[in-house]
């Protein structure tokens, strides 16, 4: 199982690239591949360029993706968002609800959505 929290819940002293690769700490991957790994999923939240970034420096919208990368990384079935959306505006709202559906698509995971925000249910 993978989540998603409201705030984010990123470690503010870990570069986006650490923040990431963190669930695979003690896993069965070797550095290089825990490398390739977080590579893939930056390129999938199209963050390759923020790796580098603490979260201080990303907006909320960044920082959201950050966590679905975070939240991927173990290949959950099923990923839980808890309120997910609730502290963006409308446009990054869908922009992440648009990632959702293709991680849905793309790896078959089943994605819970808890929500407030009837707009997100539609």
């Amino acid at each position: 199982i993978g989540m998603i929290f409201q705030h984010f819940n990123l470690m503010k002293s870990r570069t986006v690239f650490e923040n990431i690769a963190y669930p695979l700490k003690g896993s069965k991957y070797s550095k290089d591949e825990i490398k390739d790994k977080v590579i893939s999923l930056l390129k999938l939240v199209e963050l390759e360029d923020k790796a580098n970034s603490y979260p201080s420096q990303l907006s909320g919208g960044q920082k959201q993706r950050v966590g679905i990368a975070r939240a991927l990384a173990n290949d959950p079935k099923v990923l839980l968002c808890d309120e997910a959306t609730s502290a963006l505006d409308p446009q990054t709202t869908k922009s992440i609800l648009k990632l959702l559906k293709e991680v849905n698509r793309k790896f078959g995971i089943t994605i819970v959505i808890i929500t407030h925000e009837m707009q997100v249910v539609k």
